[in-house]
């Protein structure tokens, strides 16, 4: 099945490398930024019409607080981007908040991060795949109509992507983020200009509607609790500033000094765009709400379930640069394109953090294995199908999606900062040098800070998104938690049951004696095979078994074993209930019990055929016993392979690619085409 599925595989993700090129997938600053820092990019085209919406709750009046949650924005970011520098800087290694709440904290800590950072990697590729199908139905209405179906694709697409590599995809995924940046940076100017030099007065499409409030006139408790509600949706901004210190060693060195640098890029260019798409949504009269065919109301009469409600970049790029116009075509594809990518930061972090906790045995460890294009494979399909599975439920629908998200992030910040603390107080208790003591202050206070506007933020999102979708997330973290607790214990079992004692134990005293049985159905040449390297083997005690289901093939195995004087005497077992497996168990397990000390050993003639159908047709009894003998203790299982004339087929067909010899080929030689039986 392996070779059937190598030229595909090749043509999909490209030809294996050396484990010695692993340096050269490395990442400089230019193409680490795209690869780690799309997601914050990317999300101030959803995070500034989230902020509206919630606001849409209490009326168009309700607008005017927008530029200030913006600035409580803006005051996070730079909290987090702050802190975070810190991080990369005392952990390089790459383990980012697991590692740091797992040293300092502990290992409930560590892991409790761990499902935060997992569950909100997953919701980083299903909410930025939905915003971007939803940014580019705003151009193409087949996207929109479809939209589920084609965010499905485009994940498959990025898996692909990615599974090719990560220095081969960051450089795919540069431009389209470069150019991102650029078309609003752009749309920023143009826009200020237009209104504060040339005096022009931009509508976006909607300035024309009315919203109708779900809750007018709120004041006191209510207007606070809506505020803080719209801060937390703002907040997705900040989704993805973890990757990079998660993602520290995919720098080139020296690696924190880069990282740190990238960290602080990305924070000035995510909170300018941040602030200037939410200053012009006001400037050109945006207006979004939550049920926009019921609360946006035109010339008196609610828009209807035949709307479609356009992103708030994208309104206000229609505003700026014209609707239709090539600026707007180019920032509309531009937008719609980086939201596909931002998922990369989630298809870097995830399986790079799901690695590290297969190292400390928390995951499968197939999950620590690099596959051939030196990626995390395995860690990359398992996002892809969690993400799948999100999309397909929520029907793409990132405003849904939306209210799972954030939750898992300021957990995961909030710890990691609190780790921070308690790991430079624990050096400034040992430190003597006055210089470096002012230091570790200095970044202590920077994380302390970091780590109380964190705890608040994330106490407002549970308040505030709980009961819109939250409580999902926290499942999710939940389900992450348990299971991965129940993978270690497991490791930690076996690796207990299987360690080597310091003294002789039953596993390394020979045994007394081998009993080697050879499974019979008819006298041919595997079994002939079987029997002739069972002898080789020399074991004390020699038999072949049968079992009786039918008297008539029974008679004429042992007539025809007596007639070819096989030297190798013949035990037939009856079976009234026409099992096969049973009895084979029944009878070694008294073996078994009449000598604990010998050893019994199975041999199973078995066909080695060239297709995978004929799989279903041979060796399904073979594969029975196996399954059951493997549970029984003293017991070794054999397979000896008789290779079948589409086996030899098989082989030619390899030939091309590598030379190939068949088990047991070299002895036996090659089928001829008039010696098939069995």
């Amino acid at each position: 099945m392996s070779k059937l599925t190598d030229l595909p595989k090749r043509i999909l993700i490209g030809r294996a490398l050396r484990s010695d090129k692993l340096g050269e997938t490395l990442l400089p600053k230019r193409i680490a930024l795209p690869v780690f820092a799309s997601d914050p990019l990317s999300s101030v085209a959803y995070a500034p019409g989230e902020v509206l919406l919630v606001l849409s709750i209490a009326g168009v009046s309700a607008y005017h607080f927008s530029p200030w949650i913006a600035v409580a924005v803006v005051v996070l970011m730079f909290t987090v981007v702050a802190s975070y520098r810190q991080n990369v800087r005392a952990y390089p290694s790459g383990g980012g908040d697991y590692e740091v709440a797992n040293t300092n904290l502990g290992p409930k800590a560590g892991l409790t991060v761990a499902s935060a950072l997992l569950v909100d990697y997953v919701l980083t590729v299903a909410v930025s795949i939905s915003s971007g199908v939803e940014n580019l139905g705003s151009a193409i209405p087949f996207v929109i109509e479809h939209k589920t179906f084609c965010a499905i694709g485009a994940i498959v697409l990025l898996t692909l992507m990615n599974l090719r590599g990560v220095k081969e995809s960051g450089k795919l995924f540069a431009i389209p983020t470069y150019l991102f940046v650029a078309g609003v940076f752009l749309m920023i100017l143009w826009g200020a200009f237009r209104g504060l030099i040339l005096g022009d007065t931009m509508h976006a499409p909607t300035s024309d509607f009315e919203i109708k409030p779900e809750h007018e006139g709120l004041a006191g408790f209510a207007l606070v609790f809506l505020l803080l509600r719209a801060f937390s949706s703002g907040c997705a901004a900040l989704t993805g500033v973890e990757a990079i210190s998660n993602g520290v060693p995919a720098f080139r060195k020296p690696k924190s000094r880069n990282a740190a640098t990238t960290l602080a890029l990305m924070g000035l260019l995510a909170v300018t765009m941040f602030c200037g798409i939410i200053g012009l949504a006001l400037a050109t009269d945006v207006k979004m709400a939550e049920n926009p065919a019921v609360d946006l109301i035109r010339d008196g009469v609610p828009v209807g379930a035949g709307f479609t409600q356009d992103p708030v970049i994208a309104q206000v790029a229609e505003a700026v640069f014209g609707h239709g116009s090539f600026l707007f075509m180019v920032l509309a594809a531009a937008t719609a394109l980086v939201l596909f990518l931002a998922a990369n930061t989630a298809y870097n972090g995830f399986p790079l953090l799901g690695s590290i906790l297969a190292q400390d045995r928390y995951l499968p460890r197939q999950l620590h294995t690099r596959g051939d294009r030196l990626a995390f494979s395995n860690g990359i399909v398992l996002l892809a199908g969690a993400a799948i599975l999100l999309v397909w439920i929520y029907g793409a629908d990132s405003t849904h999606l939306i209210q799972l998200y954030i939750v898992g992030v300021f957990v995961s910040f909030t710890l990691s900062q609190t780790g921070m603390v308690r790991h430079w107080s624990r050096l400034l208790a040992d430190e003597r040098d006055r210089a470096r003591r002012r230091h570790m202050v200095r970044s202590r206070a920077i994380n302390a800070f970091g780590a109380f506007f964190c705890g608040v933020v994330l106490v407002i999102v549970l308040a505030t998104k709980f009961t819109h979708g939250a409580w999902v997330a926290l499942l999710g973290m939940v389900i992450f938690y348990g299971t991965m607790t129940a993978i270690r214990k497991h490791y930690d079992r076996v690796a207990d049951e299987i360690a080597a004692d310091e003294t002789p134990a039953d596993e390394s005293v020979r045994p007394s004696r081998v009993h080697a049985i050879v499974l019979v159905s008819k006298l041919h040449r595997p079994t002939l095979r079987a029997l002739a390297y069972a002898q080789l083997v020399r074991a004390d005690q020699l038999e072949a078994l049968s079992i009786s289901v039918d008297p008539d093939e029974t008679k004429a195995l042992r007539e025809d074993w007596e007639r070819r004087a096989v030297n190798v005497p013949l035990k037939i077992l009856d079976s009234p209930y026409r099992e096969v497996t049973r009895p084979v168990i029944e009878y070694v397990k008294g073996l078994r019990r009449q000598s604990p000390r010998d050893v019994v050993s199975v041999y199973i003639p078995e066909y080695v055929v060239g297709h995978w159908y004929e799989h279903l047709l041979h060796n399904q009894s073979a594969l029975r016993l196996k399954g059951r003998l493997l549970f029984t203790p003293g017991v070794m299982v054999t397979s000896v392979p008789y290779q079948l004339q589409s086996s030899e087929a098989a082989k030619k067909r390899a030939r091309k690619r590598a030379d190939w010899s068949a088990p047991g080929s070299v002895r036996r030689g090659p089928v001829e085409r008039g010696n098939r039986k069995g």
